[in-house]
């Protein structure tokens, strides 16, 4: 297990949240311009669903067991950085600290893998 604890990383992930929010302001523009709003919590989440949901087919694509046309790899990198944007998002609206939620996360889970780990004498 790693000896560092996970809240060094925060970094990259803060980058990458600062990078998400701002190309969600220039969605937020085009909305506007295009709905004279921009869109509201719940279609944010239905459009993170509706991209985690084709990651799943992309998944089977990559598997052989769903055909989808075109490059099924490069699909799957788009879909899965733009889920990740939207977990950014989605973060922001909900007042979430993304970047500190997942070095919390990421400590408290590997915490507890260790202890099962041990416990089972690994």
């Amino acid at each position: 297990m790693s000896e560092t604890p996970a809240h060094d990383d925060t970094a990259g992930l803060g980058e990458a949240d600062d990078r998400a929010l701002k190309v969600r302001a220039q969605y937020e523009q085009l909305e506007q311009r295009l709905l004279g709003r921009t869109w509201t919590l719940p279609e944010l989440a239905v459009g993170f669903t509706n991209d985690a949901a084709y990651v799943g087919r992309l998944v089977l694509a990559a598997e052989r067991t769903w055909g989808i046309d075109g490059d099924v790899d490069a699909e799957l990198r788009h879909k899965l950085a733009e889920c990740l944007w939207w977990v950014f998002v989605l973060a922001d609206r909900l007042d979430v600290d993304m970047p500190e939620a997942y070095a919390a996360t990421m400590d408290r889970i590997d915490a507890g893998l260790e202890r099962t780990l041990r416990g089972m004498g690994a």
